[in-house]
């Protein structure tokens, strides 16, 4: 048993950058994930006997983050889709919070701003107003390269299910960003990554940093399914609790959550 216990822990350390990334996309809130990640273990490690490898134990292992992450997320209200709205609009009279933002961005070695992490940002808010099976089913294989047939699992649906609730995910998501968005659609109300590039690259050229993303130079001749494709793989391709803006998007992150849960317990 004791083999066993360490084999696991081996195993749990090598995917748990991947599941802390997952769970703070799905919670939005960085001390919810790490507290998430820790009860995972926690429960895996006392579930190991009942383990019998009719998956793979990452995928076991997800799905009691996932469940316990969809009873803490349960009680707590989707976010509107102008959620990055709210947050902006009470950051805007906070008489502290651009003092604190960029004592963040000046003192701290991971608190540089850069658009490709803001737009990882901007996907986890919006993904926070889908229904929660939606959610998982977009993250786990979208974002976390699982199979559909593993997201099924997890979910404990079938796999047709698991397309449908996928298939809606992508629809909704594809929905907001096409009518918010405005690194792509020009008219989009959302221009949050140019605003805040201006405030804390002061040097930079907005337009040209913006054109080194594939999303930007290819939006002209994207069709709205690719677009979300470009968004899926520049969040696949950032580790949020290790990027040289780690510190700055947790504090937005954090501010946004303040906000939320102000306005819910307002209700």
């Amino acid at each position: 048993m004791a083999d066993q216990r360490k084999m696991f822990t081996i195993a749990f350390e090598e995917f748990r950058p991947q599941l802390k990334s997952y769970l703070l996309r799905m919670t939005a809130s960085p001390d919810d994930a790490q507290d998430l990640v820790q009860d995972t273990f926690i429960q895996a490690e006392k579930n190991l006997p009942t383990f019998e490898g009719r998956s793979t134990l990452k995928t076991w292992v997800f799905t009691i983050a996932t469940n316990l992450a969809r009873n803490f997320m349960r009680s707590r209200k989707r976010w509107p889709e102008n959620v990055t709205d709210i947050g902006k609009e009470a950051a805007l009279v906070s008489p502290t919070f651009m003092k604190d933002i960029m004592e963040v961005h000046q003192t701290s070695p991971q608190g540089a701003f850069e658009i490709r992490e803001h737009i990882n940002f901007c996907f986890s808010c919006i993904g926070k107003t889908l229904p929660i099976e939606q959610q998982v089913a977009l993250l786990l294989k979208e974002i976390h390269d699982f199979k559909v047939t593993e997201v099924a699992e997890i979910l404990e649906v079938t796999e047709g299910v698991a397309k449908h609730l996928l298939f809606n995910a992508r629809q909704t998501m594809i929905r907001i960003f096409d009518k918010r968005c405005s690194l792509i659609n020009k008219e989009g109300i959302c221009h949050q990554c140019s605003e805040l590039n201006g405030v804390f690259n002061s040097k930079h050229e907005t337009q040209k940093e913006l054109m080194k993303l594939d999303l930007v130079s290819r939006a002209a001749d994207a069709g709205r399914d690719e677009l979300l494709d470009l968004r899926t793989k520049i969040v696949k391709s950032i580790d949020p609790f290790d990027t040289a803006g780690t510190d700055l998007q947790f504090f937005h992150l954090r501010h946004t959550k303040r906000v939320m849960d102000a306005q819910a317990d307002k209700v």
